[in-house]
């Protein structure tokens, strides 16, 4: 024999149930982050992933173009803190080496989109800073 739902009586499914039933044992009251609000950031399909990358300790190493995409940007925040002029050029120089052989060889990846710094404009941006 079946149960009947009682005239008045709000309808709890079998899931209501086992998690009314969890609550009332205490099941979630030790979870990390409960009662805390959600972090307020844009969405990113890929957030499991990377919460999972960096819960596991993982690392994935950039593909050659994106990893010189990024040594450029390091490379051209060095250079504009650097102490000389010539600390300036000598920075930007070895980067714009790199940026020229990858340009001439090639380099796996999405598309470099990069291109030599101007080192006599960025060298007057660094005269300027100072």
């Amino acid at each position: 024999m079946t149960e009947r739902k009682p005239r008045g009586m709000p309808f709890e499914s079998w899931v209501d149930r086992q998690i009314r039933e969890a609550e009332e044992r205490g099941a979630f009251d030790d979870l990390p982050g409960a009662g805390k609000p959600l972090p307020d950031r844009p969405y990113d399909e890929m957030w499991w992933i990377k919460q999972k990358i960096e819960s596991e300790g993982l690392s994935m190493p950039l593909p050659p173009t994106l990893a010189l995409r990024k040594d450029a940007e390091q490379a051209l925040a060095e250079a504009r803190g650097a102490r000389s002029e010539t600390q300036v050029r000598q920075i930007l120089e070895e980067i714009n080496k790199r940026i020229r052989e990858a340009i001439r060889t090639g380099l796996s990846g999405p598309p470099l989109n990069l291109m030599p710094f101007d080192v006599d404009e960025i060298v007057s941006e660094w005269r300027r800073s100072r």
